[in-house]
């Protein structure tokens, strides 16, 4: 019995997903909701220490080849085997299409800008540790994978700069210490998202 009501339950879901939004004349207007999983690579300068994060994502479409994303993402991390970090972006990036809607696969590419809030703790003794506060810029490309009318997964690449006192971690003599450098720094990081969105209205 239950796994027919699970079968039932995926061919409604199914059905949905399959039935075009009613569009008034364009794709401007159109709002998305959806969650993504977040990969964040080169971390701290090495490619190991990459951290894993999920978040959620609110699009609204300015106009056929114009796009926003606003997002929240929470990432975590290990810095070598003595600490890990946390991140917390939320902000927003303008995507624009190359290409008409219609097909399979419509490529973007997007620049934005986010806060975020960065924790760095000791893994012995989570009274030792550092946090920071910073915005920062990003771009880069992506594409959707049109699933249905409705439905689609994408999937992105970007590079993102933190604008503020760059912050880091090492072990010396079985001792933690972290530090935060004054004066600005542009610290980055390789990001790449794979989201699932699901159109709700078609506003204007």
């Amino acid at each position: 019995m239950k796994s027919l009501l699970i079968f039932v339950f995926a061919l409604h879901i199914g059905a949905v997903t399959a039935q075009p939004i009613d569009i008034k004349g364009n794709d401007g207007g159109m709002v998305s909701l959806g969650a993504r999983t977040t990969i964040s690579t080169f971390s701290h300068g090495e490619f190991g220490n990459t951290g894993i994060g999920i978040g959620g994502q609110f699009r609204l479409q300015f106009a056929d080849r114009a796009n926003s994303d606003w997002f929240f993402d929470y990432i975590t991390g290990n810095i070598e085997d003595f600490a890990h970090r946390t991140d917390y972006h939320i902000g927003w990036s303008v995507l624009f299409y190359p290409t008409e809607e219609g097909t399979l696969f419509r490529p973007y590419l997007l620049a934005g800008h986010c806060f975020d809030y960065t924790r760095l703790v000791d893994n012995l003794n989570s009274l030792n540790y550092l946090e920071r506060w910073s915005s920062a810029v990003q771009g880069g490309a992506g594409v959707h994978v049109n699933l249905s009318p409705r439905l689609d997964l994408s999937v992105v690449g970007q590079y993102m700069i933190h604008l503020g006192n760059h912050v880091d971690a090492e072990q010396l003599n079985g001792t933690v210490e972290f530090r935060s450098e004054g004066g600005g720094s542009l610290e980055g990081h390789l990001l790449f998202h794979v989201g699932i969105n699901y159109k709700i209205a078609d506003l204007w």
